[in-house]
């Protein structure tokens, strides 16, 4: 028996944890655990995590423990095809780690889990032809995963969410030439970001915006033609943002020359 064998040992009275261990002395003879530190029966995440790391194959044994924190881990090095039935586990974060393991093609009986972060792991790998049946999840923050990954033709079903911030990501992605279907959104953030994606019609209607940072965002893409009434603008950052364009539209006098 080595040294740091014995030392370990030593240690097992001291701790009370390797007494009617399973794994006991065969892993710890072979420096695949250590009380204190990597050891299966602790009540420490982060001992039962080391455990796990280095003994893998150990994992399927602890998919059913009464320890919820050690099924979690478990799950997290489990065969694939033995955490199935850990869909419906009484506790959030075991259902946490096996949606974010799962293939994303067994995920849609786990839609409507009773834990927002058990959907947002699902709707970020949910398959695209299955997003839309989160369209209508409670938590916005499940839309607004579902509006960054939502094919384009499918975006205007969140036109009118009731969340600004799941139109923002709508305002964002659309086409340019559908933009005008948020121009007149109730919240100038929304309108900004179409302000500044927009086609040139578009933006010059923006221009008149009633707020100032919508202006800002549709100076740049206005037509130059439309943009002369906003050197009189009352904020000073749509002003210098116009000046800005119409300088560097201007062409220099030996450009002209040149011409």
């Amino acid at each position: 028996m080595t040294s740091e064998t014995a030392q370990a040992q030593a240690g097992v009275g001291r701790l009370g944890l390797c007494a009617g261990c399973a794994h006991y002395p065969a892993l710890l003879e072979a420096g695949r655990c250590t009380p204190g530190d990597a050891c299966i029966r602790a009540h420490s995440g982060r001992q039962i995590d080391r455990f796990l790391r280095q003994n893998r194959e150990q994992a399927d044994n602890y998919l059913a423990d009464i320890f919820w924190e050690r099924r979690a881990i478990a799950a997290r090095y489990a065969t694939v095809d033995r955490i199935f039935s850990l869909k419906t586990d009484p506790d959030e974060v075991v259902r946490r780690v096996v949606a974010s393991r799962l293939p994303a093609t067994q995920l849609d009986s786990m839609l409507r889990d009773p834990d927002r972060e058990v959907r947002l792991s699902v709707a970020a790998r949910l398959p695209e032809q299955l997003l839309h049946r989160l369209l209508d999840d409670p938590d916005y923050l499940i839309r607004a995963t579902v509006a960054r990954r939502l094919p384009h033709g499918q975006l205007s079903r969140l036109l009118k969410d009731p969340e600004r911030e799941v139109r923002k990501i709508v305002a964002s992605r659309l086409p340019s030439f559908a933009l005008h279907r948020l121009a007149d959104d109730p919240e100038p953030e929304v309108r900004a970001i179409v302000g500044e994606r927009a086609l040139p019609e578009l933006a010059a209607r923006l221009l008149d915006d009633s707020e100032w940072w919508v202006r800002l965002a549709a100076v740049g893409s206005a037509p130059i033609a439309a943009l002369a009434p906003l050197l009189a603008d009352p904020e000073g950052e749509v002003r210098d943002a116009v000046r800005a364009r119409l300088n560097a539209n201007t062409p220099s006098p030996t450009q002209e020359n040149r011409s």
